[in-house]
């Protein structure tokens, strides 16, 4: 049934199964039952996509259906044919969890638009319980900075991906972009109109990752006062990038290998088989292979998610893009907290470009970042970036330039001591122009309410009028 949305009808006397089944017929699959306990029957044992009631006359005891059925699956879309124009019935129908309701006789157009409305305001549901919105960025691989060699190739590469729905795996050192790159193929695919959904696999406890990815039914463990929908669900239709996959629990493992093969799985607690069509897009930054050799890693899933392999190389193996992405950066954050800063000293460029970068991008941003606040030049200085100094690296034999970064990490070193006091009474001044409120003056900074709230407390600043100081 993968690929097809199933639907559930319960019809016992309007005779329109035929038609609405005529009309769905290639996009759908239709389950009729006449009888209430039928379709109750039928609805605990299988996951639906859609359901479609019939409501007669004596409409009471389906009303009745309708509003058990949505609070046993408020996810799932309910759509009503009646042969009655009532108005108090159409607003009861709607307030007891109905998303439509078709009036007979009905036109096989007005089902399927009905149909196709429905699963759509669905998806986008999924979506926005999900982000709330997190996807703010449309991904483009022209915005992708490739200046390397290397990362041309790796472009090429995700680009010919992006055309396939095969399962992607991008390997790669932490900070090197597969979360960005990720984005970047989804929103190149087939796809793109679908939901893309994150999940970092090893910043959630073991025994919350099932229900995360899968969703819970009501009552299934002590927490679980809802029903919850999962990962996939959410991402019906779209893509789902599991970061750092080589952190799941090999329990676990077996359920992911079900579900790349059969698009199909069980909540926690449910015994209903959901089927997901889903495209996977899987990173880590650890070597699956040694993993697969110490038992920690299944083989047959190893096999099953790296069907298109992509590695990213280090920031260090393609210092042609580390120029570019650290304008790019500085651009960035310019803009986020309205600075006006022009580029780089020709002594940070230098120290920017000679660093080897073991954070990769997540610590050159980082590190920009950083620089960005504490600036208050028209150009971003070598203190201002705080580079540990055994970080630089000899270029060939070229000993006078090496000898001159020496120089520069030594400088740094020695007004490393004043960063703190620089820090300080940048964080003083901006308290004093915006009041001593808080909130504004990490909005000022650029830095969130609560780092800001930790540096007070770390530099013992205090206010009379601050609620604690009284």
């Amino acid at each position: 049934m993968p690929g097809k949305h199933a639907i559930l009808m319960y019809d016992s006397c309007s005779g329109s199964a035929e038609l609405i089944d005529s009309a769905l017929q290639k996009k759908w699959v239709l389950t009729l039952k006449n009888t209430i306990e039928e379709f109750q029957a039928e609805m605990n044992a299988r996951q639906f996509d859609l359901i479609l009631l019939g409501i007669d006359e004596a409409h009471s005891s389906v009303m009745q259906l309708l509003e058990q059925t949505h609070k046993k699956s408020p996810y799932t879309p309910i759509v009503i044919t009646s042969a009655s124009e009532n108005t108090e019935l159409v607003v009861r129908a709607m307030n007891s969890g109905a998303c439509d309701f078709l009036v007979h006789p009905i036109s096989q157009e007005r089902v399927i638009m009905a149909v196709e409305r429905a699963i759509e305001l669905r998806n986008q549901r999924h979506e926005i319980d999900y982000l709330r919105h997190r996807q703010d960025v449309v991904y483009d691989f022209k915005e992708v900075i490739a200046s390397s060699i290397r990362m041309k190739a790796v472009l090429r590469t995700l680009k010919k991906f992006a055309d396939t729905d095969s399962t992607i795996l991008i390997t790669g050192d932490t900070g090197t972009g597969k979360s960005f790159l990720s984005g970047t193929v989804h929103f190149n695919s087939p796809r793109r109109k679908k939901p893309f959904v994150k999940i970092n696999c090893a910043n959630i406890p073991e025994d919350l990752l099932e229900s995360e990815l899968f969703g819970h039914e009501k009552g299934s463990f002590t927490s679980a006062d809802k029903q919850r929908i999962g990962r996939f669900e959410q991402a019906v239709g779209g893509t789902i990038f599991l970061d750092e996959i080589g952190e799941i629990s090999f329990r676990l493992q077996s359920k992911l290998l079900r579900v790349l093969e059969e698009k199909s799985f069980e909540r926690v607690g449910g015994n209903k088989t959901i089927h997901a069509d889903v495209r996977v897009i899987a990173a880590t930054n650890k070597d699956l292979v040694t993993q697969v050799e110490e038992g920690q890693f299944r083989e047959d899933l190893y096999y099953r998610v790296n069907v298109l392999p992509v590695h990213l190389p280090s920031l260090k193996n393609r210092r042609e893009c580390i120029m570019p992405l650290a304008d790019r950066l500085l651009k960035r954050y310019c803009t986020a907290i309205n600075r006006n800063i022009k580029g780089f000293t020709r002594e940070a460029g230098e120290a920017i470009l000679s660093y080897d970068w073991p954070g990769n991008i997540r610590q050159l941003a980082n590190t920009i970042e950083r620089a960005v606040i504490l600036e208050e030049d028209q150009y971003i200085h070598l203190a201002n970036l705080a580079l540990p100094p055994k970080r630089f690296q000899r270029s060939g034999s070229d000993t006078v330039v090496f000898e001159k970064r020496r120089r520069s990490d030594r400088m740094a070193a020695n007004r490393g001591a004043s960063l703190a006091i620089h820090e300080k009474e940048l964080i003083l001044k901006a308290l004093e122009e915006c009041l001593w409120v808080q909130k504004t003056a990490a909005r000022k900074l650029g830095i969130s309410p609560r780092a800001l709230n930790y540096k007070v407390r770390k530099w013992g600043i205090t206010h009379p009028h601050w609620r604690r100081n009284k």
